[in-house]
């Protein structure tokens, strides 16, 4: 869950940096400026989650390698931010164009390492529980508890 918070956040740093370069707002450039700086503290958050679910995953398995792409390109997307937000720190009402290029750079492969992830949890079942199923109970109804196959068998007849 914590991914969407940096996704969010440097997604919607683009959109300011649009809204700047359209209208001239010293103020949507603060804004994507701001937007940058949390996105990046929100994805070194979220990081060690992802390295610890993707450690979680057997070798050799097309999932390791989709999470090893997923993960590494996610860091790319961070460095290419950090990039932006250091090009602007002189001039943040005012960015030069090359910061917001490379902004909507790490924003096109945020779409890609997006759509592995994806993969990664729709297709390949990575951080799904092995309760998952249509009518699972919700998750504040506490942890399943399996019945012992004995009292399951009782409880049938």
């Amino acid at each position: 869950m914590l991914v969407v918070f940096p996704l969010g956040l440097l997604a919607t740093s683009v959109v300011f940096d649009i809204i700047h370069f359209s209208s001239g707002s010293a103020f949507s450039a603060s804004v994507a400026y701001v937007l940058i700086a949390a996105g990046l503290i929100a994805g070194a958050l979220a990081a060690p989650f992802g390295a610890i679910d993707w450690l979680g995953i057997p070798p050799n398995t097309r999932a390791k390698m989709i999470g090893a792409l997923h993960g590494g390109g996610n860091v790319v997307v961070l460095l290419l931010f950090a990039c932006s937000l250091w090009l602007r720190h002189t001039r943040i009402d005012d960015p030069p164009a090359v910061a917001c290029v490379v902004s909507l750079c790490g924003a096109a492969l945020a779409l890609v390492t997006g759509w592995l992830g994806g993969e990664l949890v729709d297709r390949l079942g990575v951080g799904v529980s092995p309760n998952a199923n249509l009518n699972a109970r919700s998750s504040l109804d506490g942890p399943v508890v399996e019945s012992p196959p004995e009292r399951a068998a009782a409880s049938a007849r």
